[in-house]
């Protein structure tokens, strides 16, 4: 599967489906590389929509994290939406949500924060 990539007005929007953040079977380009082709191109407001998706393991998770960090080390924001509830797990058991990245339940709400003050 590759990983879908939508521009927002100056957001980028990554479309995460089925298993594309796992060991076996990676998007390619993978998610860091599509991340940075944005981050190059100026853009420094990131959402990951997980609507689509159905597993991330620990390598998805690895991923996840560059990601965060290459974009928060450049001053941007990157938040998670639409976490389906056996994802979400996995997320809250390693601390990523709601300790280190923020989610929103959808797309709209997701969008809407970038425009709230942090």
């Amino acid at each position: 599967m590759a990983i879908g990539v939508r521009i927002v007005g100056d957001i980028a929007v990554f479309d995460i489906v089925g298993e594309d953040l796992t060991r076996t079977s990676f998007a390619n380009p993978s998610l860091h590389e599509l991340l940075r082709i944005q981050l190059d191109q100026g853009r420094r407001k990131i959402l990951l929509d997980f609507e689509k998706a159905e597993f991330v393991d620990s390598s998805g998770i690895g991923q996840i994290i560059a990601c965060y960090t290459s974009t928060r080390n450049l001053g941007g924001a990157f938040v998670f939406c639409a976490i389906p509830q056996k994802i979400m797990l996995v997320f809250m058991i390693v601390g990523i949500v709601p300790h280190i990245i923020k989610s929103y339940p959808d797309e709209a709400s997701a969008l809407a924060s970038f425009a709230s003050p942090s």
